[in-house]
Parts: C-alpha cells; structure tokens; sequence
C-alpha cells in the first residue's frame, strides 16, 4: 500500500512539468513574468521559465520522500511495538500531506500556464488571473488538510507541532497536536472565505495574521497541557 501511495505522489509531481512541456508549445517566446503591486505587468521573460516551478515542485517531492523513508525505515528496524506503529503512523500522514501538496502546486501550475497563455496573446497590460488570491484559497484547503491529519502524529522530531512543551511526553504531545490540528482548520475555513471575497494581498496578508494568531494560541495551549503534567 505505501508503495501505491509512493508512486501516486511522484505521478502528480510530474504531471505539472509534462503539462507545461506540452503548453509551452503554445506560448508565444516572451510571456509575463512578474506584476508589480497594482496587479500590473513589470517584466516579460523566456517562456522556458515556466518550468523552473514543475522542477521545484519534484524537489520537494524528493523532501517529502526522504522523510516517509525514514519513518518507514525506523518502522521496520524498531523492535519495540509503539515505536514501530507510531513511525508508521508518521510515515501516512507525511504521504497524504505530500500528495496534498502535489495536488496543489500541480493546480497552480495549471493557473499560472493559463494566465501566461491568455495575457501574452491577448496584450493585457495587467493580471487576468488574480494569483494571490487564487494561492490562499489552496493554501486555505491545505490547512484544512493538514489540520485533519495532525491529530493522528505520534511524538517525532519532523512532523506536528515540535517545541519543548509538546513533546515532553505522549499526553503533551497528543493534546498539543489536537489542538493545533483544530486552529490550522479554522485558519483554512478562514483563509478561503476572506479570500474569495478580498483582493489577493489583502488576503495574503490576512493569511499571515490568521497564523500567526493560531501559533501563538497553539504555543499557550501547549504549554497550558504541559504544567498540568509537571505539576
């Protein structure tokens, strides 16, 4: 089964550099590149700069891999019960976070070759497609995703909620996780409904205020569950 889940992760990171080699059979040589703050565009580049994103995107990929390796090594070489079923637990929720993650960079790769195809031939002077906006509310589901699936991490040093307090024992650890797991799918519902009706920056920025908030709450908390365990 992990390797099933392996290999759909590798095929959607992928398809965002096949589906560009195919568009940029379409594109005009020069396409927009970069937009200043009003939206307007500032520089017109090499179209091959396209890819530079879908190859990024199979770096991370190999990021997220390296870690699902780990944990599935510490699995198979750990003889002791607990550690083997919490390295498992680990190793699945880092293969949906990062299939997650496949998904999404592969969507906006997608919007960026449309917006790059409909302004270089259409001669717009400025953004069709707001980006900013459009990257909140994927990073608003994201949030929603990884929210859901913190709460079932087991103590680790790579995923979850990792600082002093949490990981004193299992109890911190399961509460603290929880917790965050609740507040990054309230950031997510948040983040999505502000930016559907708010321009990108401002939603960006709002973006940032609404996690910033959530980790200072999630730090409290944490700390909170662990002087009822010292105490």
């Amino acid at each position: 089964m992990k390797n099933v889940v392996n290999k759909v992760m590798w095929i959607i990171s992928f398809v965002p550099l096949v589906i560009t080699a195919v568009v940029l059979g379409f594109l005009p040589d020069k396409v927009p590149m970069h937009y200043n703050s009003e939206g307007e565009i500032d520089r017109w580049g090499s179209k091959y700069e396209n890819l530079i994103f879908p190859i990024i995107i199979i770096f991370l990929a190999l990021f997220w891999q390296m870690f699902i390796w780990y944990f599935e090594k510490k699995a198979a070489k750990s003889k002791e019960d607990k550690i083997r079923k919490e390295a498992v637990s680990n190793a699945k929720v880092l293969s949906i976070v990062s299939i997650s993650m496949s998904v999404m960079y592969c969507i906006m790769q997608c919007f960026f070759l449309y917006k790059a195809y409909i302004e270089a031939n259409t001669k717009v002077t400025g953004d069709v497609i707001d980006t900013a906006q459009m990257s909140c509310i994927l990073l608003g589901l994201m949030f929603v995703v990884i929210g859901n699936f913190m709460p079932k991490t087991r103590r680790n040093g790579v995923v979850g909620l990792r600082i002093v307090w949490s990981m004193h024992n299992d109890v911190t650890w399961t509460k603290s996780n929880r917790f965050a797991g609740i507040a990054l799918i309230i950031v997510g519902v948040l983040t999505i409904i502000t930016s559907i009706f708010v321009e990108g920056m401002l939603a960006t920025g709002l973006m940032l205020i609404y996690l910033f908030i959530s980790l200072i709450v999630m730090v409290i908390y944490s700390y909170k569950v662990y002087k009822t365990q010292v105490n």
